[in-house]
């Protein structure tokens, strides 16, 4: 917890007495609203206590820039132990490029999911500000973002930008991107289209892709069956199991649209096994273009997100907001990378 009182009283004096950390007792002599007015209150009074006075040198030191930014991952389940969706991977280099160019560090590391999560960051100095991938279940993740905002954390994060976000989000037109895959399956004949993902709010992103090809399906005079929709989470044994019980279900289809290429790769494996035959018994698109999408049998269809304007966004809306310049939201196009899984 922290050391005995020392002849010379020290904010590290200060958090062995009042039995917190010392970066609690750094946020609580500066007013920091993450410290519990309680617990502020009973600082200050053992600062008091002590004659302690604030290194007004040390303190203008350690308020100047790190120069250094955190990018923070969620942890997801992968074949390889990694723990990062290699959709991330792929954002990675254009974020390190991006922080290369505006003289700024990087520092990685999975999101950490307890109450003072940002503190090892933001407020204990090791960073300027943060940028998240990755969330889970956002609805229990949201409130993580809410208690960010909260604190005025300096964050941006790569998700669904709605009306509603929370926080500075950068993120693709996941709506216009499930359009684009809608409307490719019905030009090669395709009308009764499955999609494998959670379209609940649980997901936003999977979502947004459901609601873009039911509208490019509802555009062409086609209804979207709910029960040829499937949760899955971003996996390839999800996917797998997602498509086992969508062909469990005896219901028809002759398309998939996956909400990634992780789900979509999983898929393929389950209907090759059933021994339906891609693209001719069933087309599949899926979401990404993560690298293993050229290597599938057959290629993947997939949808395209532009990696390097994203990382150069990220890292520009994060420097922005840490310089309290105006920053808005940004919505980035997509592209449909057409391969043999849709082939006719």
């Amino acid at each position: 917890m922290g050391r005995p009182p020392s002849a010379k009283p020290t904010s590290f004096d200060i958090a062995y007495l009042a039995g917190v950390s010392q970066p609690t007792v750094s946020r609580a002599l500066r007013g920091s609203k993450s410290v519990s007015a309680a617990t502020r209150a009973n600082i200050e009074r053992i600062a008091r206590e002590l004659n302690y006075t604030v290194d007004k040198n040390a303190s203008s030191l350690r308020s100047q820039r790190t120069h250094t930014l955190a990018l923070l991952f969620f942890e997801d389940p992968t074949p390889d132990q990694s723990m990062i969706n290699p959709f991330f991977l792929s954002m990675l280099g254009s974020i390190t490029r991006q922080c290369a160019l505006r003289g700024y560090d990087l520092l990685i590391s999975f999101q950490q999911m307890h109450n003072d999560w940002h503190v090892a960051y933001q407020d204990s100095h090791r960073s300027d500000g943060i940028i998240l991938l990755g969330y889970g279940d956002y609805q229990l993740y949201r409130s993580k973002l809410e208690h960010l905002v909260e604190m005025d954390t300096k964050f941006v994060r790569w998700g669904s930008v709605s009306d509603d976000s929370i926080g500075l989000t950068v993120g693709s037109d996941n709506v216009g991107a499930g359009m684009q895959a809608g409307r490719h399956l019905i030009e090669i004949g395709r009308r009764t289209i499955a999609f494998l993902g959670d379209a609940s709010d649980h997901a936003p992103e999977f979502q947004d892709r459901y609601a873009g090809l039911c509208r490019a399906m509802e555009s062409a005079g086609l209804s979207p069956d709910p029960a040829l929709q499937r949760d899955a989470v971003s996996s390839e044994d999800s996917g797998h199991a997602a498509a086992r019980a969508l062909l469990a279900s005896g219901r028809a289809f002759d398309a998939i649209f996956a909400a990634s290429d992780l789900i979509a790769i999983g898929a393929m494996r389950a209907l090759i096994e059933a021994g339906l035959r891609l693209p001719q018994d069933v087309a599949i698109i899926g979401f990404d273009d993560i690298p293993a999408a050229n290597l599938t049998s057959p290629t993947l269809t997939t949808v395209m997100q532009d990696m390097k304007s994203a990382g150069e966004l990220l890292v520009d809306a994060l420097l922005r907001r840490l310089d309290n310049l105006p920053v808005e939201r940004s919505i980035l196009p997509t592209r449909l990378i057409k391969r043999q899984s849709t082939a006719v």
